[in-house]
């Protein structure tokens, strides 16, 4: 059906798929960077800023581990 596509020749479906992918791939490389910015200020060391980027960094790996065990399986 025609009315399907929005932008770009593009579903909605293909559009969110690819705007998730993007967009929150863009706010983790932004965590990221504050992470290491907090790191840097707050003098934690080598050591210190170690365990600052695994305990706060832990929840998006979380979400990309979810999507290579989904492809992984097939379920996509």
């Amino acid at each position: 059906m025609e009315s399907d596509v929005i932008l770009f020749g593009l579903t909605v479906a293909e559009f969110e798929e690819i705007s998730l992918k993007v967009c929150f791939g863009g706010l983790i490389l932004y965590m990221l960077f504050i992470i290491g910015n907090l790191a840097k200020e707050s003098k934690a060391g080598k050591y210190g800023t170690v365990w600052m980027f695994a305990a706060l960094g832990l929840g998006f790996v979380g979400f990309i581990a979810k999507g290579l065990i989904a492809r992984l399986l097939g379920i996509e």
